[in-house]
């Protein structure tokens, strides 16, 4: 293929957006297979064609080719990959990667067209501390397999599958119309064969002709640590197995993650209350705090007021991408107790009248009296 694309569309490198459209679309209607189905060279033109238009009507992929050239779409300056194209080899591949297929959006096995197995989704449930850590959790999917029986074929053991009679094995049926252009081919799945190119005279008795069939099967997800409640994780492949040997498609897992008993999340930090009672506030103390990597000490320093925070820095939820963790906040919660002996609540007024405190009377008393009437 041609590695300049304004070459393949016959524009200068400064063309307007609005130039590199008209360009497209008159080289399309006449390097298109379908109205030049007796030239062979006529859509390797075409996917040239093709992949120009896709990179430069992009004002990102457009700038980076002009800095870089076709190298630059598989693999950005610095090491950077911003397209997803830095395992690619070459124009092939680059093409395979815009439109994920042949021209026609199907992919060729063998001389045949075969389908991708269509996706999949399951739900996965973790513990709160799974999804903290990662995990290696089994989980069970009723999928498309491929049917061992007649190894994909679709045919009965013994026999082979024939290639289709209405369309010629190619899996399309192709019509000739007239248009304001001139006469033009269209194309169609093949309705006989299911688009596959190929005929059964005699199914399989396991898959009934298909090539797959539905069974139950086990598959070990390797959960990341940091991973959230409604995260979903794609496994590639993993999906229902495509028709008559076609490629499976993805399984997307999405994560359900149970809440845990004491700590609550908020992206990569942790939060909870650490409870005192208010003596224990006044003149501070020394508390062995549980968390989610073990005991730590945790010195309370005397005043210390309702509602402020400690945090452990490192002891939150590590982040997806790897680079550390995040922190664990405390927040106190001083207790004030509700139910006092007669000796507690002598010590408590005794420790008022120290302060200057007003409070209320003695229990019996006139504030007593007036609790009760108020029942």
């Amino acid at each position: 293929m041609n590695e300049d694309f304004y070459a393949v569309l016959g524009v200068s490198r400064d063309a307007s957006d609005d130039e590199i459209k008209r360009a497209y679309r008159k080289l399309a209607r006449e390097y298109h297979p379908d109205t030049n189905p007796d030239d062979p060279n006529t859509e390797e033109r075409f996917k040239e064609v093709q992949l120009a238009y896709e990179v430069l009507k992009d004002p990102e992929k457009r700038e980076r080719y002009d800095r870089f050239g076709v190298n630059g779409l598989r693999a950005g300056a610095g090491g950077e990959d911003p397209f997803g194209f830095g395992q690619m080899g070459g124009l092939g591949d680059l093409f395979e990667a815009f439109f994920g297929g042949s021209v026609f959006g199907q992919a060729q096995r063998g001389g045949r067209t075969v389908r991708r197995g269509s996706d999949a989704e399951a739900v996965l449930d973790l513990e709160f501390t799974e999804a903290v850590f990662g995990v290696h959790k089994d989980l069970r999917a009723r999928l498309a397999v491929p049917c061992e029986t007649c190894a994909s074929s679709g045919a009965r053991p013994g026999t082979a599958p024939t290639t289709c009679s209405a369309c010629g094995g190619t899996g399309e049926v192709r019509r000739v119309r007239q248009s304001i252009l001139g006469q033009m081919v269209t194309s169609s799945p093949c309705q006989r064969c299911g688009a596959t190119g190929e005929e059964i005279a005699s199914p399989c008795p396991d898959c009934r002709g298909e090539g797959r069939r539905t069974e139950e099967r086990t598959y070990t997800v390797e959960v990341p640590a940091g991973v959230d409640d409604g995260n979903t994780l794609r496994l590639t492949g993993r999906g229902h197995a495509g028709p008559r040997g076609g490629p499976a498609g993805d399984l997307f897992v999405h994560l359900r993650v149970r809440p845990h008993a004491r700590f609550t999340r908020d992206g990569t930090t942790l939060l909870d209350d650490l409870h005192v009672g208010f003596a224990q506030a006044a003149v501070g103390t020394s508390v062995e705090y549980e968390t989610l990597d073990g005991a730590e000490e945790l010195a309370v320093p005397p005043g210390t007021q309702n509602g402020r925070q400690f945090v452990l820095r490192g002891h939150g939820v590590p982040r997806v991408d790897g680079r550390g963790r995040g922190d664990l906040v405390v927040r106190v919660v001083v207790d004030t107790p509700t139910e006092l002996t007669r000796e507690q609540e002598e010590l408590l007024r005794q420790f008022a009248l120290l302060r200057g405190e007003h409070v209320a009377e003695h229990r019996g008393g006139l504030f007593s009296r007036f609790r009760s009437a108020s029942k």
